[in-house]
């Protein structure tokens, strides 16, 4: 139960205050054996904690997995396996597995969508990445644009793709090679741009180096670099930034 539920269950006299004394605590976090699950990352930031799926082991992160679902009535992880994300659906009903994103996710109920994330890569190649940028933004209440495939080397579809880019309130822009997609991009459009350098190209994109050194070295202005691949990162903050713009534009 959340702590604003709790409360109220308390107040409406639903729940005695010694059973609401043993659920508080749990709180801020959970111990584990092995994890401490933070219950108060929902309050601070306004999205409960995610999980980091890569080097847990099935059985820890199904744990994990479900601990905070019951928890939150909302979960999300990124990098899973597929023998993870069977082993929580096993156990877990309305668990969802995106493979090309490698984010499995859950909800009681969904996450209401507003304003505006657009999500671009340089080519197909990129769309794992973003991909997980833009389950990320949606499960964070973005409402998200998707268009792929509009890289430099032809940059007139690029340019066919400016208006509807236009309309948002943040851009992600996806893209290994030489990177240079973010960078046209941030010099065409008044909102502000993610960069994903993605590991995609030959050998001396250097698993995503060069892409990197080219967005955080761009001459652009409104435009911020995140690490190699993190297409949470980028669709989280892209996600973030809409939020208070939707929540600027309501007050």
């Amino acid at each position: 139960m959340l702590t604003k539920e709790l409360l109220q269950a308390v107040q409406n006299h639903e729940l005695s205050v010694e059973q609401a004394m043993e659920q508080l605590k749990d709180l801020p976090y959970h111990n584990m054996e092995y994890a401490k699950l933070d219950y108060h990352r929902q309050l601070r930031t306004g999205f409960p904690e995610v999980i980091f799926a890569q080097g847990k082991t099935v059985a820890q992160f199904c744990d994990i997995f479900k601990t905070l679902y019951e928890r939150n009535q909302i979960a999300l992880a990124t990098r899973v396996t597929k023998e993870q994300a069977t082993a929580v659906l096993s156990v877990l009903p309305n668990v969802q597995y995106h493979d090309t994103a490698r984010i499995l996710y859950a909800y009681k109920d969904k996450p209401t969508q507003h304003g505006l994330v657009t999500i671009c890569t340089g080519g197909t190649s990129d769309i794992p990445v973003a991909e997980e940028a833009a389950v990320t933004a949606e499960l964070c209440g973005s409402k998200v644009n998707r268009i792929y495939d509009i890289g430099v080397s032809g940059i007139h579809r690029l340019i066919d793709a400016l208006p509807d880019i236009r309309k948002s309130n943040a851009v992600v822009a996806v893209a290994g090679m030489e990177g240079a997609l973010a960078s046209v991009l941030a010099g065409q459009i008044d909102k502000p741009v993610i960069a994903v350098p993605t590991s995609i190209g030959y050998g001396a994109n250097l698993q995503g180096i060069s892409a990197l050194l080219t967005m955080i070295n761009s001459c652009a202005t409104g435009m911020a670099t995140v690490n190699i691949d993190n297409g949470f990162g980028g669709g989280y903050i892209a996600a973030q930034i809409n939020r208070l713009i939707v929540n600027a534009a309501q007050n």
